[in-house]
């Protein structure tokens, strides 16, 4: 085999160090800022009951402020007149308006999901919006928070 000649040795050995010398630098600047941020972080258990409340804010859009409607047809129609309008249709057909409205699921999706047919889905669905409409139309003007 051929010997290097000197100084591409020394070369060798010098870039060999180099790449020694980076590698275990990134390894102390690693360990590090893995010590730091340790230093730093709390287990959810260690939070007082203070701190723990600051790490989430609860929507007030729905809990009955004053002023908060929608103006439909002249009628005004509330949040909590919209929530007691769904509580009065049956637990079958509320679960597929809830399905079909709030969860984006087509007819086909629903009727999978609830093991009966296409057609059962689409009756429900379109009676619960008569009687939703119904009950929102009587109810609208009389309804007070």
């Amino acid at each position: 085999m051929i010997e290097p000649d000197r100084t591409e040795w020394q070369v060798r050995c010098a870039f060999n160090a180099f790449c020694k010398r980076v590698l275990k630098n990134e390894a102390i600047n690693i360990f590090n800022e893995r010590q730091q941020r340790q230093a730093k972080e709390m287990t959810f258990s260690d939070l007082t009951p203070q701190e723990e409340n600051q790490l989430f804010t609860l929507d007030k859009q729905y809990e009955g402020e004053e002023g908060q409607y929608f103006q439909v047809a002249g009628k005004e129609i509330t949040p909590k007149l919209l929530a007691e309008a769904m509580r009065t249709l049956p637990k079958e057909k509320r679960i597929t308006v809830l399905l079909y409205y709030f969860f984006n699921l087509s007819d086909v999706e629903i009727s999978q999901l609830l093991d009966i047919p296409r057609s059962t889905v689409q009756y429900r669905r379109t009676s619960s919006f008569e009687r939703l409409k119904r009950f929102l139309e009587e109810h609208a003007d009389e309804w007070d928070d």
